[in-house]
């Protein structure tokens, strides 16, 4: 590890392979902190999970990280420390570094980044309290022969930009996107659940992210006894939900 500084006095070469052809390969975690007023601790949420993902990402790209998974989840922890935060997101980056250029990034070597900053509710506090608009986006989600939607890719985003950016542009403020056989997929930067009779369903992991939030939402459901389903559905049947 080579240690920590201000984001801002991070410096970048142009010719860095993560900003140009092959950042198609970078991948990252998406990570949550959250502060426990009663206790007065800072909880990672389940930091292992986010790492044991930020590798399967790397391996999917075909990039190994330099580091193993406990130096990993150490410069997080330490990232979060030395920034004092009590709630925040941290995004630990892996990216090709400066060498070849071209789509093929031969032996560059690989980096790793982590930042970490304060950051509210995804979709804004207005949302958790009152829901959001959201439409199904003109973008289709990625084909599984396309892109390999278990890693947490960086370039897959730009489908998660377009579509984003379609539906704000239209008033909306989340895209849903259907997959490539027009079933419901998922929106840009989660995953999607609807509860129909009593019945909690969601997108099976063919054309998705296995989110961790998701995972998460699963093993609660059926702590408390509702029933969960795992399987594809169609818009109609978003749109007749009870609740999405």
């Amino acid at each position: 590890m080579s240690g920590i500084a201000p984001g801002t006095r991070l410096r970048f070469s142009a010719f860095t392979q993560g900003f140009n052809c092959s950042n198609t390969l970078g991948c990252f975690g998406g990570v949550r902190g959250y502060w426990d007023e009663k206790l007065g601790e800072l909880y990672v949420f389940r930091l292992a999970d986010h790492v044991e993902r930020l590798f399967e990402s790397a391996h999917i790209g075909m990039m190994t990280i330099p580091f193993d998974r406990k130096q990993i989840a150490d410069a997080i922890i330490d990232t979060v420390r030395v920034n004092r935060l009590d709630a925040c997101y941290i995004r630990p980056l892996v990216y090709i570094g400066y060498g070849a250029m071209g789509v093929h990034p031969g032996n560059n070597p690989i980096r790793v980044a982590i930042a970490a900053w304060k950051w509210g509710a995804y979709l804004g506090d207005d949302a958790l309290a009152s829901g959001i608009r959201a439409r199904v986006s003109s973008f289709t989600r990625h084909h599984v022969n396309v892109s390999m939607t278990r890693g947490k890719i960086s370039g897959y985003y730009v489908n998660s930009i377009l579509a984003k950016q379609e539906a704000k542009a239209d008033g909306y403020d989340e895209a849903i996107l259907l997959d490539p056989e027009g079933y419901v997929s998922e929106g840009t930067g989660e995953n999607i659940f609807i509860v129909r009779r009593g019945i909690l369903k969601t997108t099976p992991l063919t054309s998705i992210l296995e989110g961790i939030t998701r995972n998460s939402v699963i093993e609660l459901a059926r702590e408390r006894q509702i029933p969960v389903v795992e399987e594809r559905f169609t818009r109609d049947e978003m749109y007749v939900a009870d609740e999405v």
